[in-house]
């Protein structure tokens, strides 16, 4: 009977029609007292009418219900007889005999189960097997513990491993049926590997196997005792993470993942390992409402965790007050637990957040705080990385109070104790604390009064030590500082520089290590940028210290490409550029640096760094050097020397005839060359100014203007020096300077320009036909300065627009 009723040709579909197929399943025969005339199965709960007629409860309070509801007499649905009363009688005796002879089929069938469940069974005979333990599971709670009995659990999890796929997903299916409300079978299930097995089908290709598995992870993650063990899966939580937010899952399987994270949450290793995968809910949770050891538990996992920008604005906005309330409890260890959770999710995006949250004040008085409440040296560096990481944010600290005196990071007292603390304190302490006046003075809100502090203190000499400093991000921290610092406090620092042992040589040093270009020399170069250029003294012992062949060596490697580049590039260039150019403003006093600019033929490489289009710094300085070299060519220039005429010419003169030379330079008339005498006629510069005159930049504009107004100087050929800008077609970007406008001080030097441009006859003639130029004229004449006013004057007369009275009292030129 077993085996003609054991069809493994039968695949059964739907629960129900299981259900049915399998209740006939018997190899006991059957008895038709067991079975309900309405339902044709075999009772459950067999009750007893008053005419004698047995049936299944359910079926039978059914048809009671329904000739109720349909306005019957209540009869019997097998005889029709009439009945009086609706009572049902159980009928223990027989419910006992139903349940003995189920329990000896079912005992006989789990026995075939066993036999059936192997890799050699025909693959209809395992998935019916399967489905058949599924049914008896669902039948009653006693039977999961008789399929523990028989030992079939290994069995079903030994099908994980065939090479069906129908299997494996009926095999899935079948331990989530056994193991579902019963602890015994989920701890029998999780021993071995059985759990590892599972989570492997997470990544399985196939969806149906996903889904499954993870509903099986999810009824053994109801169990808290296998919560640790399926976290500690490697993998496992990562999966489910990335499940909950994949788009490509079915709704039901998503649902699933997160409910089984949701479970997994008890044991706080898989908290930890939820938030390591960006599910940082859970732990933000347990941080705002957990029990005192779990928040601190909590802020200790926040702490160690990797957070990208987002993520830690996130966690700054849900945790911020938090952990600021427990940073500033009396407990060491929760505000150890909470400052390293505040240095991890610190940042330029999370400032803001963190700063309106009340963050400055404790962490001002953590820093500053002394006797036996104070923090320990480790923590006093937690909490200056902080500060260094939300000042660093660019906020505007200066309007930002804190404290019961409602005092500012820039207040005098707050940058003193903090200059205070650099100067006493250890190197990484030290390091953070830089960065902090770093931050400050990137700002140009606040970077004054740190300017106005860092004087009053007495602490420039203290801050230039730290430039050779062994400690690399130290000394990267000291520079970038000092090159913040050097606009507004140059002459200190330059004072401080020549004045010390070894802290120029350090910069130098720094400017000169080959790897690439980094942010250390970037500051180094800018620092020595900002310095006054004027400053005789730096520049001799920049000579000494053979920095500026250094630099040329530089510029010369980043213009043949020889020079990795980097994001410091553009800075570290321009700085290169302007340390170079401090040369020309001392030629005049200093022999050797004059020598330098002709050795190394520093023109040339200031006019082809005129061609840097796009680095408008690079093409500004290096238009002042070319000023400050020309100014120097009248000097400079030399006329040749003339043989003695002889004997016969001494004393016959009328007869002598003075040689004529050739080859002098038109505009110096002497003999010119750009690398002797750095001309800028005989260098070809001229056309690059020029070109300049059109450049956006109205600064560029200036240098190149002012560099070109050394060819028609005092102390030249002007006339000369005008018809070479006729030449290069410089004349009219000139006068276009003069109608733009564009500041006071390019007027200024436009307005001169044209006055000597003016005084040559066809120019003056041309110019005054054209009414813009003569309003521009006006416009100086009327509204400069009195030294404006005065070229202006001339060059209204030059074009006839003022009456020259010299030329009608030319005695009262001296009155």
């Amino acid at each position: 009977m077993m085996a003609s009723s054991w069809d493994g040709s039968n695949d059964p579909g739907s629960q129900s029609d299981d259900s049915f197929h399998f209740d006939r399943l018997h190899i006991e025969p059957i008895y038709d007292a067991f079975v309900c005339p309405l339902t044709k199965q075999v009772m459950r709960d067999p009750v007893t009418l008053e005419n004698g007629q047995t049936f299944e409860r359910e079926a039978i309070e059914k048809w009671f219900k329904e000739c109720k509801e349909s306005g019957r007499q209540l009869v019997c649905p097998l005889t029709l007889q009439e009945l009086k009363s609706a009572e049902l009688n159980p009928s223990m005796a027989l419910r006992n005999t139903i349940e003995e002879w189920t329990a000896r089929n079912e005992a006989a069938q789990l026995d075939m189960a066993r036999r059936s469940l192997n890799m050699g069974s025909p693959e209809n005979d395992t998935l019916y097997t399967l489905k058949y333990i599924q049914h008896i599971c669902r039948r009653s709670r006693s039977n999961k513990h008789n399929v523990r009995s028989a030992g079939l659990i290994p069995m079903i999890v030994d099908m994980l491993k065939s090479s069906s796929r129908k299997i494996r997903c009926r095999a899935l299916e079948t331990l989530r049926v056994v193991v579902e409300e019963d602890d015994e079978n989920k701890e029998l299930l999780a021993e071995g590997d059985t759990v590892r097995t599972v989570v492997k089908f997470l990544s399985h290709e196939l969806s149906k196997e996903r889904e499954e598995a993870v509903s099986l992870l999810y009824e053994l993650s109801k169990s808290e005792t296998l919560c640790e063990k399926i976290g500690s899966i490697n993998g496992a939580i990562l999966i489910l993470v990335g499940m909950t937010s994949s788009n490509s899952e079915d709704l039901s399987t998503v649902e699933k993942a997160d409910k089984t994270l949701e479970n997994l949450e008890k044991c706080e290793n898989n908290v930890r390992q939820m938030a390591e995968n960006g599910r940082l809910k859970p732990l933000l949770t347990q941080l705002l409402e957990g029990p005192p050891e779990t928040k601190l538990s909590m802020a200790g996992f926040l702490g160690e965790l990797v957070l990208n920008n987002d993520v830690k604005v996130h966690v700054a906005r849900t945790a911020g007050s938090s952990l600021i309330n427990i940073m500033k409890s009396g407990n060491m260890q929760s505000r150890e637990a909470a400052l390293k959770a505040l240095n991890q999710i610190s940042c330029e995006p999370s400032a803001k957040v963190l700063i309106e949250a009340g963050i400055l004040s404790p962490l001002v008085n953590d820093l500053f705080a002394v006797g036996p409440n104070q923090l320990p040296t480790r923590l006093k560096e937690v909490a200056a990385t902080i500060l260094a990481n939300v000042v660093n944010s660019g906020e505007d600290f200066d309007s930002i109070p804190f404290g019961p005196g409602h005092q500012t990071l820039v207040s005098e007292d707050i940058v003193h104790n903090l200059l205070h603390l650099i100067s006493n304190t250890g190197p990484a302490i030290e390091c953070k604390l830089l960065q902090v006046l770093v931050g400050l003075t990137n700002s140009p809100t606040t970077v004054l009064s740190v300017v106005s502090a860092i004087k009053s203190s007495g602490a420039t000499i203290s801050l230039v030590q730290f430039i050779e400093a062994p400690q690399k991000d130290l000394r990267v921290a000291s520079i970038r500082l000092l090159r913040n610092l050097s606009p507004h406090m140059g002459q200190e620092l330059a004072d401080a520089l020549r004045g010390s042992v070894g802290q120029l040589s350090g910069l130098v040093k720094v400017i000169s290590e080959s790897t690439g270009i980094t942010e250390e020399q970037a500051a180094a170069v800018g620092l020595l940028a900002d310095l006054p250029e004027r400053d005789l003294g730096l520049t001799r012992q920049l000579l000494d210290e053979g920095a500026f062949q250094l630099v040329i060596s530089r510029v010369i490697a980043i213009r043949k490409g020889e020079i990795r580049s980097s994001r410091f590039m553009t800075p570290f260039l321009e700085g290169l550029v302007k340390i170079l150019a401090r040369v020309t403003y001392v030629i005049d006093q200093e022999p050797e640096a004059l020598a330098l600019c002709r050795d190394h033929n520093l023109a040339a490489l200031f006019i082809e760094m005129l061609q840097t289009n796009g680095l408008d710094n690079v093409q500004m300085v290096s238009a002042t050097a070319l000023e400050n070299l020309s100014q120097e060519s009248k000097n400079l220039t030399k006329l040749p020397d003339l043989p003695p005429p002889g004997v016969c010419a001494s004393i016959f003169t009328c007869c002598y005839t003075q040689p004529v030379i050739t080859g002098l330079c038109r505009i110096h008339r002497g003999l010119c060359s750009l690398k002797e005498t750095f001309c800028l006629f005989e260098g070809q510069a001229v056309l690059k100014l020029v070109a300049l005159l059109d450049h956006t930049n109205v600064n560029v504009v200036e240098a190149a203007l002012a560099a070109l107004a050394t060819l028609i100087d005092d102390g030249v050929d002007i006339e000369q020096g005008v018809q070479v800008l006729l030449d290069a077609e410089g004349v009219r970007p000139i006068l276009d300077v003069l109608l733009e406008k564009r500041t006071e001080n390019l007027r200024r030097r436009a307005v001169w320009a044209v006055e000597r441009l003016l005084r040559t006859e066809d120019i003056a003639y041309e110019v005054s036909g054209d009414q813009n130029v003569s309003t521009a004229l006006v416009d100086a004449f009327q509204h400069g300065d009195y030294r404006t006013r005065q070229i202006a004057e001339r060059a209204l007369k030059h074009v006839d627009k003022i009456p020259n009275f010299s030329g009608i009292f030319p005695n009262m030129g001296g009155a």
